[in-house]
């Protein structure tokens, strides 16, 4: 295996994903745990990932372990700086932080074999090596970075980010150092993944029973059909209306799910919108639900005897973003699923697919044999739309992004490219604009439409939709929803935004 050690960076599950990709084994492992369980034989490489922190807050003399294993070692930005400084070399905090595309002049060398001279890199740090260690050698550098990669014997250093798909032949450089310098061996499959899923399961629950959190969406639908070859009926699929649905969402979960699992559908429309009245803040909003849907599933769990696990269609970006991961990272926006779980629950969680990607658990849906219908459904935050109304949250701006959001999909799926598309959808804003209609003045709301493309949810760029589409769309929403008098069109990239608003 390739073992990837956790700075905290938004993009660790990314490298460890990259490798999984050409059906080598990767496991994340904190930066704080004890290195010397890697001194085995599978271990075949290092990856020191990113991360927020700076050098100077650690004792880098804590790693040197990692660096007498007798195998590679590739460091990514603050990886690469915390070699530097652990092998006698010097880093200083930059002035003004490098964030973004460069372009990359390198030399020849194993880790850039089959790779042009000159091509466009992600950058994301703030501080760089100022000094080689004794005995390293530059082998790239960019026109403001002259360090932006380095080597010293087994050790490769990169400031720039090769997981990402911004950077080009990110991926061969991955490979290059998995199969050219480590020499990997090929051992990785999501049908080895999902058997050893449901053996743990099996394992976990024993005789006992568990309740699944069912959303309609791809992640639950695929954790609860793992879950489901584990433990048969004893296995309760949950479903909760919270007021917070798509049009017609409650009715479409229903009529698919129904008849392949043992399904209870919870009308909680009242209980949730109460709970939220007059909460403004994004990360209450996002607690709030996930505590609100715990205490349901504890209430039913109590209701039917043995069950003591819930299973969640979890994702590995919920995590990261959550500041829940492996290694220290920052809180991007707490998901309802995690970082919104309350302290004390009396359900033990059971994530199948808690450090997998959107992409990956779609390939496992194909796998499994799930309908065409949940492998290509675009994703929906589990807190609904109470994170695509910026603000208060009540029934007459549900009503409103509602049917908003409706004209927009309803438009969407007849563009040729619709299946490329990762998310599409509308915001609302509490924003006041004036307008003018049928001769009078109107103060309504702004509506914002959102539309990406990704391979994974981690990164994004926002898709470049047709200008008379933009114009239906436009037209439509103002005409036919009551409440709204402009709309706008989101033109940011992941990152620096994320996908959803809050």
């Amino acid at each position: 295996m390739i073992a990837v050690i956790d700075f905290g960076s938004q993009y660790t599950q990314l490298i460890a994903r990259r490798i999984r990709e050409m059906n080598v084994y990767s496991e994340i492992i904190s930066c704080r745990a004890d290195f010397t369980g890697l001194a085995r034989p599978d271990v075949e490489g290092i990856i020191l990932s990113g991360g927020p922190g700076s050098v100077y807050e650690v004792d880098a003399g804590a790693y040197r372990p990692l660096f007498a294993l007798d195998v590679p070692v590739l460091g990514i930005c603050y990886g690469m700086q915390l070699a530097a400084q652990l092998y006698g070399g010097r880093v200083k905090r930059s002035g003004t932080r490098e964030y973004g595309l460069a372009y990359l002049n390198h030399g020849a060398g194993p880790l850039f074999l089959k790779i042009p001279k000159r091509i466009s890199v992600w950058m994301s740090h703030g501080d760089t090596v100022e000094r080689l260690p004794r005995n390293a050698r530059v082998i790239a550098r960019t026109e403001s970075t002259p360090v932006a990669a380095f080597r010293l014997k087994e050790f490769y250093g990169l400031q720039f980010h090769p997981e990402v798909r911004h950077t080009q032949y990110g991926r061969q450089m991955i490979s290059n150092f998995v199969f050219g310098i480590c020499h990997a061996r090929r051992s990785w499959s999501m049908p080895r993944f999902v058997e050893e899923e449901i053996a743990r399961i099996k394992t976990v629950v024993g005789s006992d029973k568990a309740l699944c959190g069912i959303s309609g969406g791809i992640d639950s639908t695929v954790a609860g059909t793992i879950a489901a070859r584990a433990l048969g009926r004893n296995l309760i699929g949950v479903f909760v209306d919270n007021g917070l649905l798509r049009k017609n969402e409650r009715e479409e979960v229903r009529a698919s799910l129904a008849p392949v699992m043992n399904l209870k559908v919870i009308d909680a429309r009242a209980r949730f919108l109460a709970r939220l009245a007059n909460v403004r803040d994004a990360e209450r909003k996002r607690k709030i639900i996930g505590r609100e849907f715990i205490r349901i599933f504890e209430r039913e769990a109590a209701r039917i005897s043995n069950v003591r696990y819930l299973v969640q269609g979890t994702l590995y970006p919920d995590v990261i973003e959550s500041g829940q991961g492996i290694g220290p990272a920052d809180i991007i926006k707490s998901h309802h699923n995690v970082g919104g779980l309350p302290r004390r629950m009396k359900l033990k969680i059971i994530e199948p697919l808690r450090m997998l990607f959107k992409d990956e658990v779609r390939s496992i849906a194909g796998y499994l044999d799930l309908p065409a219908s949940f492998v290509e459904r675009k994703p929906f935050p589990g807190p609904g739309l109470a994170v695509r109304i910026v603000g208060t949250v009540n029934p007459t701006r549900l009503e409103m992004l509602r049917h908003a959001d409706q004209i927009l999909l309803e438009e969407a799926a007849m563009l040729k490219h619709y299946a490329s598309i990762w998310q599409i959808f509308a915001v609302l804003l509490p924003l006041g604009s004036v307008g003018v209609m049928g001769d009078r003045r109107t103060y309504d709301f702004v509506c914002a439409i959102r539309a990406v493309e990704s391979d994974d949810g981690m990164t994004a760029d926002w898709v470049r939709l047709p200008h008379d589409f933009l114009n239906r769309v436009s037209r439509r929403i103002v005409n036919e929803v009551k409440g709204i008098n402009r709309v706008v069109f989101d033109v940011t990239s992941k990152p620096p935004a994320t996908i959803e608003w809050e």
